[in-house]
C-alpha cells in the first residue's frame, strides 16, 4: 500500500486511523512487549478520542489504514538558539572551532541584531520546526546588555504570535565567570521572571564558580524559576562544572527543575569520576539534554586534521542511572552549527547513529517527545485518548526504514488536519544578508 498524502486524511469530524505503529514508550499507559505497539486511533473534533487494538473501533467512522506506517505525537525541541538562528550566509565560523563560533556571533550580534532582525529569523526557524511536527521549543536567547533588551521583547511578541502552534519557553544565556557581578545577574533574573522564562548562564571554570552558582540559585528560588545551563562543552577532562551544578542543587536543596545541557568533558573523563558524577547528578534530580549534532561538529576540531573524539555525553550510561535523557536541535544554520534544520526527527536519526542508541532502540524515542516535555513542565509527547491529535505520520514502518532515508514524505497532524509540511524558502532572509 503506497505512502498516504495529507489529501488522504479523512475530512469529517471523526475518523479512524488503523494499523498505526507507535513506539511504545509513546504510549500512555502502555506496559505492552516490543518497541512498537500495532494500533487504531480514533480522532473525534481534533481529540484523539480513542487508542485500542486493530479492529476495536467502531466501523462506521471513515478510515484511513497506515498499513503499519510509524505515528509519532507531536515532537519537543528542547535546547535551541532561535536568535541565532541562519546568520551563516553572512557570519561563517572561519575555521570551525568553538572559539571560532564564539567570535564570529559576538562580531554578528554587534553588528546585526536589531529587533527586526532578529524577529525575522526566529520566525523562519519556528516555520521550519513547525512544518516538521514540533510542538514546542525552548531557546536560550544571548542576554549581555544591550541585548537582552533587544532580545526578550522580541521572544515575547513571537510567543503570542505561536500561541495555539508551539508552545515558547525562553532562557537567559550568559558567561557565570569570575568577573560577573550580582548586580547584573539580578537584573536579568529579573527580566527572565518578568518574562515566564528559564533562568540559565553558561558555567565557566573558576575561583568563584560555586558563589557565583549559589547566587544565581537563589535568585532563582526567590522567583520561583527553573534553571537550564550550559556545562562542559569542552573535552577538557579537567572541567568538571556538571559536578558543581548538582553539588549546588543538592545543598540547597532547589525546588525547581534544573536541565543541564552538552557535558562534552564526562566523554572524556575516568569512568570512576564519571559514576561519581553521574550519581550527584542523579541525586540532585537533574535533567540532561545532549546536542549530538552540534558536538560532533564543534569538538575535537584541528585544521588538516581527522577529529578523534565525538564529544558526545554519555547518553547511555545516563539512561542505566535513570537519569532523564533528552537529544535536541541545538543551533541552526549558524557558526556553531552550520546545517540543521529544527527537524528533531533528523536530530533523532543523527542521535541514534552517532551514540549508537540501537541496540535496544526502545526508550530512546521518548528523547525528544515526553522526556523533554517533562523537563519543561509540559503535559505533551504522548500519544493517548483526551488528548489533541497533533500526530506525525511518518514514511518509515520500522525503525530501521526510519533511521535509513530522510522522512519528507511525513503527514502533520495539528488538532487531526494535515498542515503544509513545506519548509519556508532560503529566499525569504536574503534581504537580512546584503
Amino acid at each position: 500500500m503506497p505512502m498516504p498524502t495529507a489529501g488522504d486524511i479523512p475530512s469529517n469530524h471523526a475518523y479512524r486511523l488503523t494499523n498505526a505503529r507507535i513506539p511504545r514508550v509513546l504510549l500512555e499507559g502502555d506496559a505492552g512487549e516490543g518497541a512498537l505497539a500495532t494500533v487504531d486511533i480514533g480522532v473525534r473534533d481534533g481529540m484523539i478520542d480513542a487508542v485500542l487494538a486493530p479492529g476495536q473501533i467502531p466501523d462506521e467512522l471513515s478510515v484511513l489504514d497506515l498499513a503499519g506506517r510509524l505515528v509519532w505525537p507531536g515532537l519537543v525541541d528542547m535546547h535551541t538558539h532561535l536568535d541565532k538562528g541562519h546568520i551563516w550566509p553572512r557570519a561563517e565560523n572561519p575555521d570551525g572551532t568553538f572559539m571560532g563560533a564564539v567570535e564570529a556571533v559576538e562580531s554578528d550580534r554587534r553588528a546585526r541584531w536589531t529587533a527586526a532582525d532578529v524577529a525575522a529569523r526566529m520566525d523562519f526557524g519556528l516555520r521550519c520546526a513547525y512544518a516538521h511536527g514540533t510542538v514546542a521549543i525552548r531557546t536560550h536567547l544571548d542576554s549581555q546588555a544591550p541585548q537582552d533588551g533587544i532580545s526578550w521583547p522580541v521572544f515575547a511578541k513571537m510567543r503570542e504570535r505561536w500561541r495555539g502552534r508551539i508552545t515558547l519557553q525562553a532562557v537567559s544565556l550568559f558567561l557565570l565567570d569570575d568577573e560577573l557581578s550580582r548586580g547584573i545577574m539580578e537584573s536579568l533574573a529579573d527580566r527572565v521572571a518578568d518574562c515566564e522564562g528559564v533562568f540559565g548562564a553558561v558555567t565557566f571554570p573558576g575561583q568563584r564558580l560555586e558563589r557565583q552558582l549559589e547566587v544565581l540559585f537563589r535568585l532563582a528560588m526567590e522567583r520561583n524559576l527553573d534553571l537550564d545551563f550550559h556545562v562542559d562543552e569542552t573535552l577538557d577532562p579537567e572541567v568538571h562544572t556538571l559536578r558543581a551544578v548538582a553539588d549546588t542543587a543538592i545543598r540547597l536543596d532547589f525546588p525547581g527543575k534544573v536541565t543541564v545541557g552538552h557535558a562534552c568533558s564526562l566523554s572524556t573523563q575516568p569512568d570512576h569520576v564519571v559514576r561519581d558524577t553521574l550519581a550527584r547528578v542523579q541525586t540532585a534530580g537533574i535533567h540532561v539534554v545532549s546536542l549530538p549534532m552540534c558536538n560532533l561538529y564543534l569538538q575535537d576540531r584541528l585544521p588538516g586534521r581527522t577529529p578523534r573524539r565525538r564529544g558526545v555525553t554519555l547518553l547511555q550510561e545516563m539512561q542505566a542511572q535513570g537519569i532523564p535523557v533528552a537529544v535536541a536541535s541545538d543551533n541552526t544554520r549558524d557558526p556553531f552549527y552550520g546545517y540543521g534544520d529544527l527537524d528533531l526527527l533528523e536530530v533523532f536519526a543523527q542521535a541514534v547513529r552517532i551514540a549508537q542508541l540501537d541496540r535496544p532502540v526502545d526508550p530512546w524515542p521518548a528523547a525528544i517527545a515526553r522526556t523533554p516535555a517533562r523537563a519543561m513542565g509540559l503535559d505533551i509527547g504522548v500519544i493517548a485518548p483526551g488528548r489533541p491529535a497533533d500526530l506525525i505520520i511518518c514514511e518509515g514502518r520500522s525503525f530501521d526504514e526510519l533511521l535509513s532515508r530522510p522522512q519528507s514524505r511525513r503527514i502533520v497532524l495539528r488538532a487531526g488536519k494535515p498542515i503544509d509540511t513545506t519548509p519556508p524558502d532560503y529566499q525569504e532572509l536574503d534581504h537580512l544578508y546584503v
